[in-house]
């Protein structure tokens, strides 16, 4: 039985399917331990945190009028809005923040966007909190193509925040679409990227760029991905993102080749890279662009890292590592489908052989769960 109290938003909210319960799902469980004895491997660890305002990041969705905005998520299936004022997973410092909005839309009669006449000026807001500060990265997301759309409301918001304010940014997305950001993001107020310290170094998150929402629990999962590369390695790190993996390597003598393709992972990585040492830097090299164009450097590598996002990995990449296996790759999965598909594929032909196998709750009463597999090559 849970302990907690029932959430104010459910039903019909549908960001947390499993609330109140306090263990990954059955599914997910049972698939880590399936694959475990299939291959002879111990009981993998389930690494769980407080699931109570875990999330640091948030893209929630701005409808209603501007005499009564809704800031909240969509409903399943459908753009009727759940506003979630007292989100129980959500960081105390984004529902503040996405109340003074509220309050700012109201104050500046800025109308919020409507879907079916494509019609109305501020369509979302992306929140996260610089752990460090307290602080908050802010993004208002317009259908104009400039921020005169939203009128006063920036500054009104800005205004509301006051010293917890980060960094304000406006990004433009004027079609017709279901993709929350668009291509342009222009900076408003504050500085240009958040500023964590992750696996031991300062890490930096532009606005565009990819952060995971459990920060705490990514912590440890950076670190236990560093106690699985041996000193002084040569080290592939593919979809690197800001270098929140690779960077902390650098220090242990290791060459660190990392690999990016989106711009605000690259201008996050090129931050944190130009705060380390001159000997670390000299160790590093980034490779910019799409993994799979870059999967002639993971050939027969030391070590490869990859952190993909949910489809899993390049097909190019894919066949390359499993014809010309790294003596490790470590492989942290965000799908277990996707997972077990690239495993499959990786582990056919025999030449690399699963090691360890980990588990790291970041999406809390969900029904995913990330995993930490490793694999060395046996021949």
């Amino acid at each position: 039985m849970s302990s907690l109290r029932p959430c104010p938003h459910r039903p019909p909210c549908p960001g947390c399917p499993r609330f109140g319960e306090h263990d990954v799902a059955p599914a997910a469980r049972a698939w880590l331990e399936q694959f475990a004895r299939a291959h002879a491997l111990p009981e993998p660890p389930l690494n769980l945190s407080s699931a109570l305002g875990h999330r640091h990041r948030a893209r929630l969705a701005v409808r209603g009028r501007a005499t009564n905005p809704r800031i909240g998520l969509f409903q399943a299936g459908s753009h009727r809005i759940v506003a979630t004022p007292h989100c129980a997973v959500h960081h105390p410092a984004i529902n503040a923040a996405a109340e003074d909005l509220r309050e700012a839309i109201r104050e500046t009669g800025v109308a919020p966007y409507a879907d079916d006449t494509h019609r109305g000026a501020i369509r979302y807001v992306q929140l996260a909190v610089e752990r460090p500060t307290g602080r908050l990265q802010a993004v208002l997301v317009g259908r104009g193509a400039s921020p005169d759309c939203l009128g006063e409301l920036p500054a009104a918001f800005a205004a509301r925040l006051g010293p917890r304010l980060q960094g304000l940014f406006y990004n433009a997305q004027p079609d017709r679409t279901n993709a929350v950001l668009g291509e342009t993001t222009i900076a408003l107020a504050g500085e240009p990227a958040l500023h964590e310290r992750i696996g031991g170094v300062d890490v930096f998150f532009p606005p565009t760029a990819f952060g995971q929402n459990h920060l705490p629990l990514f912590d440890r999962a950076v670190e236990r991905i560093q106690t699985l590369v041996p000193a002084a390695a040569q080290v592939v790190e593919l979809y690197c993102g800001v270098g929140a993996i690779g960077l902390g390597l650098l220090a242990r003598g290791a060459s660190v080749e990392l690999n990016e393709r989106g711009h605000g992972g690259l201008e996050g990585l090129a931050l944190g890279l130009a705060v380390r040492p001159a000997a670390e830097q000299a160790r590093a090299r980034i490779l910019e662009g799409p993994a799979e164009a870059h999967a002639e450097r993971a050939a027969g590598a030391e070590v490869v890292i990859v952190d993909p996002p949910r489809r899993g990995l390049d097909r190019g990449l894919l066949e390359v590592l499993a014809a010309t296996p790294p003596e490790r790759l470590v492989y942290l999965a965000c799908d277990r489908t996707s997972l077990a598909r690239d495993l499959e594929v990786l582990m056919a032909s025999g030449r690399l052989a699963p090691r360890g196998l980990e588990a790291f709750d970041f999406f809390p009463f969900t029904d995913h769960v990330e995993s930490l597999v490793w694999l060395d090559r046996t021949r």
